[in-house]
């Protein structure tokens, strides 16, 4: 894209949160900001394409454009809506596009006709991705008085406050013309040569970004565009066909991928569409198919790594980032991914981040990934966590704060630390870790130490010696330090409609009953967690408790290794006894393609899931809770804590457990 005037002659297409105000827009009324105000904040990816349209990655997806959006309780924008309304422009407020990574999203929008994109703030990977396809982005609201009058607007306002890299991208017109000039088999650096001494202390992130920077020369500084050399480069079964077509219209087949042996094609997401009522019933199963046959060619074209399905039986060998941690990360590495949770492995102490189709493409070919120089945030974890507590409650907590629910963290890097975080297994810090996508953070990273070393050493058989830079120095710079105070952390849970929408278990003023608890997902089907799950039923069972009447529990593992594990250890008899159905590993009813998701918009559950957007889960309600909190909200019928459970079973049972 040349330096040029932009002149936009579609309609302008508010995000509101008004019914009506959407109403009259999609009836052919121009309506003013003014008569659409409040905007919509938050409006994810989710909303701006389902994940039960997203079975396919080319201009098809222009008919289904903001089609799981909500505004005052209703979904207004049917099939085709904004393609025949003839739109040019959307508005919204703040943190748009959060969530998951899927450049399908923006590549909806774009075939629609949406050439700009005017929000309060946007999140990283969906800006990074409009960026990369040729959608303009701005926060200057000043622009649509501009637009509306006919004014032809240059290229260059819409490049204030990008970095100089970004600006490139954007005048070429995407990322993959900008790469095929300049990255192109540019020469890998050798990891240790770069890491020099630095002017100042640093912080780990920020090493790792100066021993694996391509690209500028000389000390980086937040805002700054960069190039770095990426380790592991994984894709996923909704992806992984998308970006190989990328790939090949850009660079053309025949390809040798750069250090192959570093790319993993995971199959996970949707391998029990046979069995997930939505995709069932809306016969899509054939195209589910399609987008597995995609992903599979690719996977046997090139000299990749495959992780797929299993070979007798539904499910998949396991979650991208949980057999990321297994089997791959190492402290230090880069590592990318077609996920929003990509940063779980930042729990080993690597750079881990979640990147959009275009950008794992040309990662592919050139070994290289664009992205911003973050900001570093600290949180320090002060105390202990409490019987009960668990590093989903720190999240939780952290979520429902102003700073990440007005979108003041997007893009930075969480260093998590303190006290609570040491005493933490592996897979607990990676809770706190992958939960950044729902925080808008660009990574999470946790220093590596004697647990990480632990980890390696009895699940994986590696031995690793701890470098010294593998550390954040003393007098590190972060742009600002969050506490949490642990020991006053209580159970939390997260309302339906938003992960943000947290509220204390305690603080519930009437009971809310459920039809589903499902525990599952990458961020809370690990083996700790099952040992979460487990104690909660065990102790239930040993009482007489079963999953109680009315409510289904749904459980289902993240790995092979996971159920081995519950397996070996005799969960899986608890399990069977206390009424609950085990399901085989993969994504799931987090992904609303499996056990466990909603059918109808009167249910309601509760769900250990990383995020509860409007229909991300099925049609009904999602609450959003811990392993904890939904194993004991199944016994129960209703949504509550371990320990409010057990003081209910006390007070009936004054005398029962005494010493």
């Amino acid at each position: 894209m040349d330096d040029q005037a932009i002149r936009l002659t579609g309609r302008i297409l508010f995000l509101s949160a008004s019914a009506e105000a959407m109403r009259r827009q999609l009836g052919g009324e121009d309506l003013s900001l003014a008569d659409c105000l409040p905007l919509r904040d938050s409006v994810s990816t989710d909303e701006i394409t389902p994940t039960t349209i997203m079975l396919t990655y080319d201009e098809r997806l222009a008919r289904y454009a903001y089609l799981g959006f909500e505004a005052g309780g209703t979904m207004p924008i049917g099939v085709d809506a904004v393609r025949n309304g003839g739109f040019a422009v959307t508005v919204a407020g703040k943190r748009y596009g959060k969530g998951s990574s899927r450049e399908s999203s923006p590549l909806a929008e774009k075939s629609a006709g949406i050439r700009l994109i005017v929000a309060e703030n946007f999140e990283r990977i969906y800006r990074q991705n409009c960026d990369n396809i040729g959608i303009l982005t701005t926060t200057d609201f000043a622009v649509l008085d501009r637009i509306r009058a006919g004014e032809a607007i240059p290229l260059e306002e819409f490049l204030r406050g990008r970095d100089a890299l970004t600006q490139e991208v954007i005048r070429a017109g995407g990322l993959l013309r900008y790469s095929k000039a300049h990255f192109m088999r540019r020469p890998q650096p050798e990891p240790a040569a770069q890491g020099g001494a630095t002017s100042r202390p640093m912080t780990l992130a920020e090493k790792i970004f100066a021993r694996r920077k391509v690209f500028p020369a000389g000390e980086l500084a937040p805002g700054d565009g960069v190039v770095l050399a990426a380790d592991w480069r994984f894709s996923h079964d909704y992806f992984t066909g998308m970006c190989a077509h990328i790939m090949h219209e850009a660079f053309g087949t025949g390809l040798a991928l750069e250090r192959p042996e570093q790319i993993i094609a995971f199959q996970d997401h949707m391998v029990l569409a046979d069995e997930s009522f939505p995709h069932v019933r809306g016969n899509m199963v054939p195209a589910v198919r399609d987008l597995h046959e995609a992903h599979r060619r690719f996977a046997s074209t090139y000299p990749v790594r495959h992780h797929g399905q299993l070979p007798n039986e539904r499910g998949a060998e396991g979650i991208c980032h949980a057999i990321m941690a297994e089997k791959y990360a190492l402290p230090g590495q880069v590592i990318i991914g077609t996920d929003s949770h990509t940063p779980h492995a930042g729990a080993l102490g690597a750079l881990a981040f979640g990147a959009g189709a275009t950008d794992i493409a040309n990662s592919w070919v050139t070994g290289l990934v664009r992205c911003r120089m973050p900001e570093m945030v600290r949180v320090e974890c002060t105390g202990r966590l409490r019987p009960g507590v668990l590093a989903r409650d720190i999240v939780q907590e952290l979520l429902r704060s102003d700073a990440f629910r007005s979108g003041e963290m997007i893009g930075v890097v969480l260093e998590f630390g303190g006290p609570a975080v040491k005493a933490m297994s592996l897979d607990e810090r990676a809770t706190l870790t992958n939960m950044v996508a729902e925080m808008g953070g660009f990574s999470g990273i946790v220093e590596p130490d004697e647990e990480v070393v632990r980890f390696l050493r009895e699940r994986r058989g590696v031995e690793i010696a701890l470098e010294d830079w593998m550390r954040p120095d003393p007098g590190a710079r972060y742009q600002r330090t969050i506490r949490i105070d642990c020991d006053a952390l209580s159970p939390i849970v997260a309302r339906p409609g938003d992960p943000g929408n947290g509220v204390a278990v305690a603080d519930l003023t009437e009971p809310v009953r459920i039809s589903i608890a499902y525990g599952g997902s990458c961020t809370a089907a690990k083996r700790d967690d099952f040992d979460f799950y487990h104690e909660v039923l065990k102790w239930g069972l040993d009482r007489g408790m079963r999953v109680a009447e009315g409510t289904r529990l749904f459980l289902q593992f993240s790995t092979l290794d996971v159920r081995e594990y519950c397996r070996a250890k005799g969960y899986l008899n608890t399990f069977a006894a206390v009424g609950a159905q085990v399901v085989s590993p993969g994504c799931g009813a987090c992904n609303n393609c499996g056990p466990g998701q909603t059918t109808a918009e009167d249910q309601v559950s509760i769900s250990s899931i990383n995020r509860n957007f409007p229909g991300r889960s099925g049609p009904g309600h999602t609450w959003l809770g811990s392993p904890y909190t939904v194993a004991a909200s199944a016994l129960a019928g209703h949504v509550t804590s371990f320990q409010a459970l057990q003081d209910a079973a006390q007070r009936q049972s004054p005398k029962e457990d005494r010493p």
